[in-house]
């Protein structure tokens, strides 16, 4: 078990989880600028990139590479700091660390030693895409980037199928269309959005089903990041029940009841039965207006 009290009466050193633009400077939060400011130490997945940001804001604290290929020579050094009463930030190149980003590693093993870890609020793709989809924002499921291959992108897929969450992706350009295609074969043509270049000059969203969007792919150019939000299967399962009750909406209902006679090969006590069914009405109200009316 292990409880953190984040803010104490005094500065006590911790490694703090800052998010940093995505693509407008603008998203950069007053507390993220103060947090690199005071911070011994910052923690970036590319010190070039880190470099410019850092220049902006006029921040000069020192930087040190943390990524994929160093994270575990760097764990101890960085813990060490922590343990000597420095804090240090963690940056991604933007973002949220951790979110398909380096960090994660970093936050477990400060954790596993008992230090405090202190995560900002700020600037995220996947949440921007998910609330401007137009889906349902809640329950969703994160999943970031699917597999480079087919094969193990299709398994990935078909264990996300049945989830009644809205999905979430991240993908590049070079794979958005093969990625969307396989998307259809496994999860069928449901409602989707796509977001594009999320808070940049470019910034665009294209809302309609995987096989628009697939055929969208295809007539344009593709250019920067993209976030892929798909509608849950519970969502599409109401959907193809919804048009499945609407189409008896414009008959009468002794049409409906014949049409129930011809299409399912009912007799007319069984398709009067139905039809109540499906129009909430009693089955003496639809006896009469196929007989009486």
């Amino acid at each position: 078990m292990n409880i953190q009290n984040s803010y104490q009466p005094e500065e006590h050193a911790a490694l703090y989880v800052v998010p940093t633009p995505i693509g407008n400077l603008e998203d950069m939060t007053f507390r993220a600028i103060r947090i690199l400011k005071e911070c011994k130490l910052i923690a970036a997945e590319d010190t070039r990139n880190t470099k410019k940001l850092l220049h902006y804001f006029e921040i000069h604290t020192p930087l040190i590479s943390y990524h994929e290929h160093n994270h575990q020579e760097r764990e101890k050094q960085l813990l060490d700091k922590i343990r000597n009463g420095e804090s240090i930030a963690v940056v991604s190149d933007a973002g949220m660390p951790a979110i398909s980003d380096p960090g994660s590693e970093l936050v477990q093993a400060a954790i596993r030693e008992g230090l405090d870890v202190i995560v900002l609020p700020g600037a995220n793709a996947a949440l921007v895409a998910l609330v401007g989809s137009g889906l349902p924002a809640q329950p969703f499921t994160f999943y970031g980037f699917l597999p480079r291959k087919k094969k193990d992108k299709k398994e990935a897929l078909e264990k996300l199928k049945n989830l009644n969450s809205t999905l979430i992706f991240y993908e590049s350009p070079y794979r958005i269309k093969d990625t969307l295609e396989t998307m259809e074969g496994t999860l069928g043509n449901r409602q989707a959005s796509i977001g594009r270049e999320i808070s940049k000059k470019f910034e665009e969203f294209v809302r309609g089903t995987i096989q628009e969007l697939f055929s969208w792919s295809k007539k344009n150019e593709l250019r920067g990041e993209f976030v892929i939000v798909i509608g849950g299967q519970m969502e599409t399962s109401f959907d193809m029940i919804q048009q499945e009750l609407s189409w008896w909406e414009a008959l009468s209902v002794k049409e409906h009841v014949e049409a129930l006679m011809k299409n399912d090969n009912l007799s007319s006590k069984e398709a009067i039965k139905q039809a109540a069914v499906e129009r909430k009405l009693p089955k003496r109200e639809v006896y009469q207006s196929y007989h009486i009316d």
